[in-house]
């Protein structure tokens, strides 16, 4: 005979199910509101947080004493501390990029002594030098920068030339084939080779995130560019805060513009004296920037900012038009409430004291004088 007790009943069933949903329920809530509310929490912060744009003017104020890369770092991080940098650009003409700085050329000469040295064996290293792409290793530099140019850098160009024939999806597929390749032959170039025009400012600055712009050699054409730049974001309502890195005087009026429009203007130069840091919210030298001063002073800075929002939004302002619009419509409302209470309530009184025909209202009257007599 079956046992039907081994077998639960379909209402023992629904439980069950309700039981293991409730509980798949109570485990997965915390799960998901965790997501949510870090994700929640990160575009809330990002809304409050002001849109930062960074200009940098070239010709003007190029990292001279300190490498472009890490200047271009440590500039993007000073920006940070006072909202979400949104933009980076940089405007030069062609000299710009070209130009050497001493402090580069004393370099350059003195590894180039050092690997005569090196070569005529007068100088040993500690260490043999190690190719960073195929892991070769060298007892001399300039044997190490031959098999670079030799075999890398012919590899490098096979790649290119590759690509560039290539069109459509095979073009894709190339670039995704080749990218870590390229990307690891870039690395070791930096270190090794030396750049055949300047000093390799336009792509250590692209390396830090910035969209450099290269013009013609003419006078003003790159503070015009950038000018023209700056004032077309400004129109587009993108950015909030505007970051100048230039000691130009050309660019007060667009930062007074700036200001006029509610945003705020913040100036990175060495002329402490000049016009452009007297009419900027703040500002800052270069070696406040690279010493990392103007991370810690820009939280202060912000803060000022925040109170001086709040106290505006406090102030009262006197606005005639606006005034005068509103003791209208106070008019307008109290003579409203008047014909409403005139018609609504005075209405049916006099209509139950007056209610009846003329002649009998008469009669009555005549009832009343009656006894009087």
């Amino acid at each position: 005979m079956l046992n039907l007790a081994k077998f639960p009943s379909n209402f023992d069933k629904f439980q069950l199910f309700e039981k293991i949903s409730s509980l798949g329920s109570i485990l997965s809530v915390p799960r998901c509101s965790h997501f949510t509310s870090i994700s929640s929490s990160c575009s809330e912060q990002r809304a409050t947080e002001n849109k930062v744009a960074v200009f940098w003017d070239l010709d003007n104020k190029p990292p001279k004493s300190f490498p472009p890369y890490d200047a271009a770092l440590r500039l993007k991080k000073a920006a940070q501390k006072f909202g979400f940098v949104k933009y980076m650009i940089a405007y030069a003409n062609r000299h710009a990029f070209s130009y050497v700085p001493p402090s580069v050329r004393a370099q350059r000469r003195e590894k180039k002594s050092l690997n005569e040295l090196e070569t005529m064996g007068v100088i040993k290293p500690d260490e043999p030098y190690v190719c960073r792409v195929c892991g070769r290793r060298f007892y001399t530099n300039e044997k190490l920068i031959n098999h670079f140019k030799q075999i890398h850098e012919r590899e490098q160009m096979k790649r290119l030339n590759q690509i560039e024939s290539a069109r459509g999806k095979r073009r894709v597929n190339m670039i995704a084939k080749y990218a870590m390749k390229m990307e690891k032959y870039r690395n070791a170039a930096r270190d090794i080779l030396t750049p055949k025009v300047g000093y390799g400012l336009a792509d250590e600055l692209k390396r830090a995130g910035f969209w450099v712009r290269e013009v013609s050699d003419k006078p003003q054409v790159a503070d015009v560019a950038l000018r023209n730049q700056m004032v077309d974001m400004m129109d587009k309502r993108i950015i909030e805060c505007l970051f100048l890195v230039s000691d130009d005087s050309d660019f007060v009026n667009v930062l007074k513009e700036a200001r006029l429009r509610c945003l705020k203007t913040v100036v990175v130069g060495d002329n402490n004296d000049g016009t452009l840091k007297r009419t900027a919210d703040a500002a800052f030298s270069w070696q406040e920037i690279m010493m990392g001063k103007a991370k810690k002073e820009a939280l202060s800075v912000v803060g000022r900012w925040k109170d001086q929002n709040v106290l505006q939004r406090l102030e009262w302002t006197y606005d005639p038009e606006k005034e005068k619009k509103l003791y209208y419509d106070e008019i307008e409302s109290e003579d409203s409430d008047i014909e409403s209470f005139s018609s609504s309530e005075v209405g049916p009184l006099i209509e139950t004291e007056n209610d009846g025909a003329w002649w009998e209202l008469e009669s009555r009257t005549k009832d009343v004088k009656r006894p009087l007599e």
